[in-house]
């Protein structure tokens, strides 16, 4: 009987030794160790779930039944407002028609130029489902349809749609507009300005100021139109929660179509409140040619922001991981101080772009005060430029460095890494640099102005020259610290997010053209803690691409 009681004794301190050992193991977020793949992927956590789906699909069953209905005409169409619950400023306008019709239809703009017109995708039917996104909050909007039939003839009718006040942390947000030349701007019939915000509700406005969209979600960092002209967001499943863990894909009227989830094995409790940070994805992605998403995302390691993660758009399984900290020199992540949460923030990933010419990516890190290219399928580097001087690098590195020319900026704590054309030797890419030295800024100017930057690569000579620069003749006014963006308009023109003006009290947005003048100058006040601009975007509202169909 002691044999057997000692064996047992025995067989259980060996498993537990085991269990001791496993739990070390797995976890990995207190250890400085470089994580295997399968580790990261495991905690990542990523899948697809539809509860947004099936919350909205009774809604969904309601509308279809609308769409058949014979009572539902031009002359007395069904419209329900904010049809998804999600998306206030819209609606949802379903009529027939005896002949076949295209539709087309205008909100009513308060001014020149701040009208919206959207043609309605999807060809000539008898049924029609018309997406109306551009209204105005707390006001009974005037929306003119108009129906295009066959045989060229037309009708129109303008009908009346109410919408409410807009919520407090938008109505907040004091919008002040300058230096406004319409006809100078970048808006055609349907572009609005996103606020791309880093906390609360996603916000678009006019030419004037005026709210015309907002999603009642949470977003942090991330809302990207993507080639179907739907958006991808990143939210959360409820506003008390402090992690942003689900990626939704959405479309102008609050209507979600893929929903993924993050479950991060360094777990928050129930009220989403933890030391390790949770929130998986942080402050890019992007939908790659096959519809999949690269996203930057923290691994669960001692380190943080240095991985990139490609998820499958069929699965919501992670199939690539890129990890930064197998790539640069281990020195640089190594000898970085861990910062108040015990992490370590080397590298602070704050953009990617991918280069279809070359089946290439760029990348920004922050606190490296640098940006590179990388070959997407091997990983291995095509370029970098930083402040770091060549012969301070390892020697396997130093024929990847570009060489600035003369009066060249040297970007530090730069954000909004773009490619803007790829034509063989020749790269030409845009940022907004915040012109902080992190690690290897230019001590000299740091702190004394931001500004868009326009540069070209010669990948052959490995050179980088600036070509374009918004933003220095401002001075330390418009300097910031952390975040911003510049985005080059389809009419050569440059809106530049200066996101965090006078330490984040206020954001200021300025479109200026290929010369420099202001044509639009937009500052955001008393936004609410944190709910600063990350990112503007000007964006159509609609796509051509967009097509909504109650069936789909």
């Amino acid at each position: 009987m002691r044999k057997k009681l000692a064996f047992a004794a025995a067989v259980l301190v060996f498993f537990s030794l085991i269990a001791v050992a496993c739990s070390k193991t797995s976890s990995s977020s207190n250890d400085g160790k470089v994580l295997s793949t399968a580790q990261i992927k495991e905690n990542i956590g990523s899948k697809l779930v539809k509860t947004r789906q099936k919350s909205q699909s009774a809604l969904t069953k309601q509308y279809q039944k609308e769409v058949e209905k014979k009572s539902n005409t031009l002359d007395d169409p069904y419209i329900k407002v904010n049809p998804y619950k999600t998306s206030p400023l819209t609606a949802l306008v379903v009529f027939q028609t005896d002949q076949e019709a295209e539709v087309s239809y205008t909100v009513v703009g308060e001014s020149d130029s701040t009208s919206i017109t959207n043609k309605v995708n999807g060809g000539y039917s008898t049924t029609h489902q018309i997406p109306i996104v551009g209204l105005y909050a707390n006001k009974t909007n005037a929306v003119t349809i108009n129906v295009t039939y066959k045989d060229g003839t037309t009708e129109t009718k303008t009908v009346k749609i109410k919408t409410g006040a807009l919520p407090k942390y938008i109505k907040n947000a004091t919008i002040t507009v300058k230096n406004t030349d319409k006809a100078k701007m970048d808006i055609g019939d349907n572009k609005l300005t996103i606020i791309n915000r880093t906390t609360k509700e996603p916000f678009a406005i006019d030419a004037d100021g005026n709210v015309r969209w907002y999603l009642t979600e949470y977003s942090q960092h991330t809302i990207e139109q993507i080639s179907n002209g739907h958006m991808l967001v990143l939210t959360k499943r409820n506003e008390d929660l402090q992690v942003y863990n689900d990626l939704i894909e959405t479309d102008v009227l609050g209507r979600v179509y893929k929903e993924y989830s993050f479950d991060s094995k360094t777990k928050s409790n129930d009220s989403g409140n933890a030391k390790d940070e949770t929130t998986v994805i942080h402050h890019d992605l992007l939908e790659l040619p096959n519809h999949d998403i690269l996203a930057t995302v923290s691994d669960g390691s001692k380190y943080k922001e240095d991985v990139m993660v490609q998820i499958s758009h069929k699965t919501g399984k992670v199939v690539k991981v890129i990890d930064l900290k197998k790539i640069l020199p281990s020195s640089m992540y190594k000898s970085y101080k861990a910062g108040s949460d015990d992490k370590v923030d080397w590298f602070h990933q704050n953009a990617v772009d991918y280069d279809k010419s070359d089946n290439s990516i760029m990348i920004s890190g922050r606190n490296q005060d640098m940006i590179m290219k990388l070959d997407y399928k091997t990983n291995k580097i095509i370029w970098i430029y930083s402040g770091k001087k060549k012969v301070t690098w390892p020697k396997k590195y130093r024929d990847k460095i570009l060489t600035p020319t003369l009066g060249t900026t040297i970007t530090g704590g730069q954000h909004g890494l773009y490619l803007l054309k790829h034509d063989g030797d020749s790269e030409d890419i845009i940022l907004y640099d915040n012109n902080i030295d992190v690690t290897n800024g230019n001590k000299k100017t740091s702190g004394k102005y931001s500004q868009a930057v326009e540069y070209n690569i010669n990948t052959k000579n490995m050179t980088i020259n600036q070509t374009w620069a918004y933003g220095k003749s401002l001075g330390k006014t418009n300097f910031t610290s952390i975040i911003g963006f510049a985005e080059r308009e389809s009419n050569g023109n440059t809106l530049i997010d200066f996101g965090f003006k006078a330490n984040g009290k206020e954001s200021n947005i300025i479109e200026v053209d290929s010369e420099g003048k202001q044509v639009f100058n937009v500052t955001m006040k008393n936004a609410s803690s944190k709910a600063y601009a990350y990112r503007a975007y000007r964006v159509p509202f609609y796509s051509s691409d967009y097509v909504f169909d109650i069936d789909s």
